[in-house]
């Protein structure tokens, strides 16, 4: 990624993490939290928290199963889209991060990013006060 990307990911309070089990099926989720709740590590590498959800488990079942996925962050403001394709694997041992129960690490294999991918547009009003702090924030 270039340091552009990765100050956009830094800043990224939501992006959506794309999964597959062959003979199981497919996932695709939403991912939240504060700025900075996604670590990058260096140009080639991501980690972020993975918090109490709905306990379904598809997505860290599927990565189990098949250590692929893809990752898309949106810029709400211009509609761009940052496309990441990867390995990942859940590390069970959250350390001391503020809320989480494992994490997820994530080494990038490919990147694409697409001016004006969505006609949608989100207007920021305030972080939820349920997000657990960012590690180092």
């Amino acid at each position: 990624m270039s340091e552009a990307q990765r100050e956009w990911v830094k800043a990224a309070d939501t992006f959506f993490v794309a999964t597959h089990a062959p003979g199981l099926g497919s996932d695709v989720s939403h991912r939240g939290g504060n700025p900075g709740f996604v670590e990058v590590v260096d140009a080639g590498r991501l980690v972020w928290p993975d918090y109490a959800g709905n306990l379904m488990y598809m997505t860290l079942g599927n990565l189990e199963l098949n250590p692929a996925a893809g990752l898309l962050f949106l810029d709400w403001a211009t509609g761009d889209a940052l496309h990441l394709t990867g390995r990942a694997r859940v590390d069970w041992d959250p350390r001391e991060v503020p809320g989480a129960q494992r994490l997820v690490e994530f080494d990038v294999e490919r990147v694409l990013q697409v001016g004006g991918a969505s006609p949608l547009r989100w207007a920021f009003e305030e972080y939820s006060r349920f997000n657990p702090p960012a590690r180092g924030a």
